[in-house]
């Protein structure tokens, strides 16, 4: 069974954070009483009743046009985009905002299932603050309180209630499926098409043109595979085009569901910060992993360069000393140290 992902949104510094943490079980998210401390989306994974489900808190929605909200709306609209369930947050304590009402608004375009939960309702007597919110249009309206965690239970019944069961596609036990992860461009298209020895998936030098983790089943030595074919993972707190539909958690599915992962460096560029942060994703899920080098074509070298590349990998990616490091040029194997 596919895990569902749920999304947290509502306008700057109403307690987003803090029920994130609550939810999940640690301090994952940064909790500031200051406006737009969460800038980003933050994934996280929690349980309730025996089933798992994915977690995204995000930064506040708020009305107006500096760079900063324009960013933090965009991750907003990005979370709302992935979300099966979105959980929308409002503050119990100060009403209805033109913020709450432009979310609002945001939430019925995209014909999600809505919960809201009207935070900082901290007891019993103080319920009657809740009731203005069924103005904004949504039927479930539960109290909440980020501060003492109450009502979190009635909450989280309702919104995986909502949450659909999605079937994830089945594989025989002896299919061995790898997932290729790694930064936008960093060539990971090409590969599968070099794999399949067929344009199957769309190949263009533009950043993030694969949108979605893509399935394809081949076999080769009579062994049947599957391989994964990611988006790009693009470095936290870039601002995307309204038109990218990139995902991290479609990518960290993607590292779910494989045997092994096979982290893409490019070896023209060389090994930069972002890289060691989507292999992380793939030690932390706990899979087998792959380092590979592509485009090594392009790289000026002579007798002592791959060996200086190996000693590079295995000085930054400590964590992953028992990946094997393989060389790929013009998407063709050529050494595996």
């Amino acid at each position: 069974m596919a895990i569902p992902v749920v999304a947290i949104v509502g306008r700057p510094n109403i307690g987003k954070s803090t029920i994130f943490n609550r939810v999940i079980g640690d301090r994952v998210s940064i909790v500031e009483d200051k406006p737009g401390v969460t800038r980003d989306r933050i994934y996280g994974t929690g349980e309730w009743l025996n089933r798992h489900f994915h977690l995204i808190d995000t930064g506040g929605i708020e009305v107006g046009d500096e760079p900063l909200l324009q960013m933090m709306r965009h991750q907003a609209e990005l979370a709302i985009d992935e979300a099966d369930v979105i959980i929308f947050m409002v503050n119990g304590r100060e009403g209805i905002t033109a913020a709450d009402e432009e979310v609002a608004n945001m939430l019925f375009r995209s014909n999600k299932p809505v919960v809201v939960a009207v935070n900082k309702v901290d007891n019993f007597e103080m319920r009657d603050l809740m009731y203005e919110f069924y103005s904004l249009g949504f039927g479930d309206l539960f109290p909440i309180s980020g501060t003492h965690g109450l009502g979190l239970g009635d909450l989280l019944d309702r919104v995986l209630e909502l949450a659909p069961d999605k079937e994830e596609l089945e594989y025989d036990e002896s299919t061995i499926k790898f997932a290729l992860i790694g930064r936008p461009n960093v060539g990971k298209s090409s590969m599968t098409n070099s794999i399949l020895g067929e344009e199957r998936v769309i190949v263009s030098n533009i950043a993030g043109t694969t949108r979605d983790a893509i399935d394809t089943p081949f076999t080769r030595d009579d062994q049947e595979y599957v391989i994964i074919d990611t988006a790009g993972m693009r470095k936290r707190g870039k601002v995307y085009e309204s038109t990218e539909r990139f995902s991290v958690m479609r990518a960290q599915k993607a590292i779910e569901r494989a045997d092994v992962v096979c982290v893409v460096l490019d070896g023209e560029e060389g090994i930069i910060e972002q890289d060691k942060k989507v292999a992380g994703y793939a030690h932390e899920a706990g899979r087998a992993v792959i380092i590979v080098v592509n485009k090594w074509d392009a790289v000026e070298k002579d007798d002592k360069t791959m060996k200086k590349m190996q000693e590079e990998i295995r000085e930054e990616f400590r964590f992953l000393d028992y990946a094997p490091i393989v060389f790929v040029l013009s998407l063709i194997h050529i050494s595996e140290p």
